[in-house]
């Protein structure tokens, strides 16, 4: 899996990394593989639902690593 972004959201409350995933997500082009790391506990469940939601799908299940989650998501 070879990733084209990282979106680092580290310390973005929510709702800002559902926002910003999808704003990088929209330049993308398709096909392209984004990956973003945020530490809000509501991004664990909010950008995953997002996204499916506006079309894009998530190229594996997020991973929690402590307070840090990793999705991977492909435009």
């Amino acid at each position: 899996m070879t990733v084209d972004f990282t979106l680092d959201l580290r310390g973005e409350p929510c709702p800002y990394p559902v926002i910003y995933t999808l704003e990088t997500l929209q330049g993308m082009k398709k096909g392209q593989l984004l990956q973003v790391i945020a530490d809000c506990p509501a991004a664990f469940r909010n950008v995953p639902e997002e996204v499916v939601k506006h079309g894009y799908t998530m190229a594996q299940e997020p991973v929690r690593n402590g307070q840090e989650f990793t999705f991977y998501i492909t435009a």
